[in-house]
């Protein structure tokens, strides 16, 4: 009975391909969107990811996401370093500005200052060492930023680029997670950092602060704000601060939402019409199997094989697809490395396309249990 049911599908071969073809698409278009949509959201908190030593980021309470940023006071560092339960507390500068190699301006970068003492706030090293930032007018910069730079030269060090007029020494390469924005990622010391894009009076971006020993980072971050007036929160819950306003205040989402939708609508539409056709193709096939004592139940069930057999193969296609285009997306394009395809977006597009085959069964059904074997004598 089920080798009848594949029989019949795969030697209508024009329909088969076309419903395979229809499948892989949908499955490539919504996992490859949605996969591209996390991988923007992960990259908006990725610095905040990177800086693992802390556990508790203070800022100013106006705030709203990691990118907005509002100077605070020095004297705030001191006074969250007098809070109980704070093991230690440092200051984290954070700003853009133009970066150029021999007077050419080229682009925006990022600019990180450390700790001057601990270096908190370190990413991986490529090349070099982190005790090279205590040197003067020393930056350590991105493999990316490397790459915009100065293009296909190798990773060396000593280079010589222009940060707001002042010419500072590369003594690193780093390998940072991506940025939101696809800018170069240059880190130096606070002290170099605020004398290289100067704030005014105030030079603290964010405070990094771990808690003690035996204190939970939730309470001490609501302890830091009762006490101080700032906005404390874990690095987590600064994590989903940043992707809620991304969320909430981008067209991103709707973006991104809208190439799901449709993805999943034309698979749909495409699918439940040719299965369709398909089924009327072969009313007589099915009038056959009524005629010799085939129950609807039994036909219900060759044709949800019929579905399940198109899933299947569309699915494995659409997502290998996915899988092999984003591995290259990944290696050629800055803008899109980090891009991944998590297990919750296979699960999730596996499930639109069991919802897919299953609307496309269930349009052509009813004709098949309404046919009259006797369709079978008829010319």
């Amino acid at each position: 009975m089920y080798f009848i049911a594949l029989k019949m599908l795969i030697f209508d071969r024009a329909k088969y391909f076309g419903l395979i073809f229809t499948i892989a698409i949908a499955t490539f278009l919504m996992a490859q969107q949605l996969s591209i949509f996390i991988a923007v959201l992960n990259r908006s908190a990725s610095q905040i990811i990177d800086i693992h030593e802390a556990n508790i980021w203070v800022m100013d309470p106006k705030i709203q996401y990691f990118e907005e940023i509002k100077p605070m006071r020095d004297i705030e560092l001191y006074r969250v370093r007098s809070i109980q339960g704070v093991d230690w507390a440092v200051p984290f500068f954070k700003s853009l500005v133009m970066m150029s190699v021999n007077g050419y301006p080229l682009h925006k970068a990022y600019l990180y200052g450390v700790d001057d003492v601990s270096l908190v706030g370190k990413p991986k090293m490529l090349l070099g060492s982190w005790a090279s930032l205590r040197l003067p007018n020393s930056i350590i910069i991105d493999k990316d930023g490397w790459i915009r730079t100065f293009g296909d030269k190798p990773y060396q060090l000593g280079g010589i680029v222009q940060i707001n007029d002042r010419r500072m020494t590369i003594v690193g390469i780093a390998n940072p997670s991506p940025p939101f924005f696809s800018f170069p990622i240059i880190f130096t010391r606070f002290s170099e950092a605020i004398q290289l894009s100067p704030q005014g009076r105030d030079n603290l971006s964010f405070i990094l602060v771990k808690s003690g020993k035996g204190f939970s980072p939730k309470n001490i971050a609501k302890r830091i704000t009762s006490q101080t007036g700032l906005q404390a929160l874990t690095s987590n819950q600064l994590i989903w601060k940043t992707i809620h306003f991304i969320v909430a205040h981008t067209p991103i989402p709707f973006n991104f939402g809208l190439t799901i939708l449709l993805g999943f609508l034309i698979g749909t539409v495409v699918v439940g019409q040719t299965f369709y056709i398909f089924l009327l193709e072969n009313l007589r096939q099915f009038g056959l199997l009524k005629a010799v004592g085939m129950t609807n139940k039994q036909i219900l069930s060759m044709v949800v094989l019929q579905a399940i057999w198109i899933g299947l193969i569309g699915f494995g296609i659409g997502i290998g697809l996915c899988a092999i285009i984003s591995e290259f997306l990944a290696v050629v394009s800055f803008e899109l490395q980090g891009l991944f395809i998590p297990w919750q977006v296979i699960l999730l597009t596996g499930m639109s396309v069991i919802i897919i085959i299953l609307l496309a069964s269930l349009v052509g059904i009813r004709q098949v249990f309404s046919v009259d074997p006797a369709i079978v004598f008829k010319g």
